[in-house]
């Protein structure tokens, strides 16, 4: 059957007639190779392929063809679609400038096919390769921004945030620009995650708060986006910007219903959170915020020794570094290293007497 098809394209290539009507033989042919099935199909829709790149046909009838050609194949088992896709990829590589409207629409359909399979990454790279801001073809803004936050999204997927981060800053240049609000809440949440994933836990906290608020998102969505927010400005590093993040979450009544409402009352309130206070809330963080800091321990234990810290300071004048130590649950060198830092940055107000081995804190 297979032969037989590619007969009649042979034999269609060299006949003359009009543009229509070869258009609609070819249209026919094209029919009949997608009701076939397994090999015959494949190999069908392979010589269509071969015969539409070929320079013995009309462009307009190609390009017109092998859109018709893209708008069959999603109803194709996805083995034999992407089969087909990557052969036509080959085959259309040495004229791509000739049909780049083709080539984007099966880009866009491959990196489906790869992205139900689970495989972020290709399906990332597949969109890559369309050429949007290179190419011959002008695409509308709302296109562009669109594919550069899926890209953004599977490179999340594939916990690559910093090829993520490249993606997701084309879209920030885009933004502005497109009016459809949808897109403007998926590049919302879209830069959220990728802060998040930076371990840029409190401007990440602050775009997932003002999706919590967002009435375009559904309510569920919505306290989502608030758990999100409350759970990085928890791992967020001590300081004045966390501490202005702590007040605007324990003043919003919907976080009395979230998990971490516990700590973040004892975090708002300058208490000292003890470790095994922290199990739960510590089960519930995604995979990349139970990473390891450079000193070994938990970005989780980092973020709380260092609001222990903020805490202690308002509660003592002094302390020793044995004591403080103790007061942290950690060696008093490192509670010394963690204070000295923080003053340092200015995230806390002291000095350190090295001397006597004491911590002098100072109110503002």
């Amino acid at each position: 059957m297979a032969t037989e098809v590619r007969q009649e394209l042979t034999q269609l290539m060299n006949s003359s007639g009009s543009h229509k009507d070869l258009a609609a033989k070819y249209r026919q042919i094209l029919e009949k190779a997608i009701q076939f099935t397994d090999a015959d199909q494949l190999e069908s829709l392979k010589a269509f392929v071969e015969a539409m790149v070929n320079e013995n046909v009309s462009l307009v009838i190609s390009r017109q063809l092998l859109t018709d050609f893209c708008t069959h194949l999603p109803n194709l088992p996805d083995a034999t679609a992407k089969a087909v896709y990557h052969f036509t990829l080959e085959k259309i590589q040495p004229r791509v400038i000739s049909f780049e409207e083709q080539v984007a629409s099966i880009r866009q359909h491959l990196a489906t096919i790869y992205e139900k399979e689970g495989d972020w990454r290709n399906a990332a790279q597949v969109l890559v390769g369309i050429p949007l801001e290179t190419g011959q073809k002008q695409y509308n803004v709302d296109y562009k921004l669109d594919t550069y936050l899926k890209i953004a999204r599977l490179y999340l997927e594939d916990d690559d945030p910093v090829q993520a981060e490249a993606y997701i800053n084309r879209a920030s240049l885009l933004q502005n620009e497109s009016s459809n609000e949808q897109l403007q809440i998926h590049y919302k949440v879209c830069y959220a995650r990728v802060l998040d994933f930076r371990r840029k836990f409190i401007e990440a906290a602050q775009r997932y708060n003002e999706l919590s608020y967002k009435s375009i998102v559904h309510e569920s969505e919505r306290l989502e986006a608030l758990k999100h927010a409350l759970n990085c400005t928890i791992l967020a590093s001590a300081g004045q910007q966390r501490s202005r993040m702590l007040a605007t979450l324990f003043k919003d009544e919907r976080c009395q219903q979230l998990a971490a409402y516990g700590i973040l009352e004892k975090m708002y309130l300058d208490r000292i959170i003890r470790g095994n206070q922290l199990q739960e809330f510590a089960a519930m963080l995604m995979p990349h915020q139970k990473a390891t800091t450079a000193d070994g321990s938990s970005i989780l234990d980092r973020a709380v020794i260092e609001h222990n810290l903020l805490s202690a300071s308002k509660l003592y004048n002094n302390i020793t570094f044995e004591e403080l130590g103790a007061l942290l649950e950690i060696p008093p060198a490192k509670a010394e290293k963690i204070a000295s830092q923080m003053i340092t940055e200015g995230r806390m107000n002291g000095f350190i007497d090295q001397i006597d081995g004491i911590v002098h804190f100072e109110s503002k």
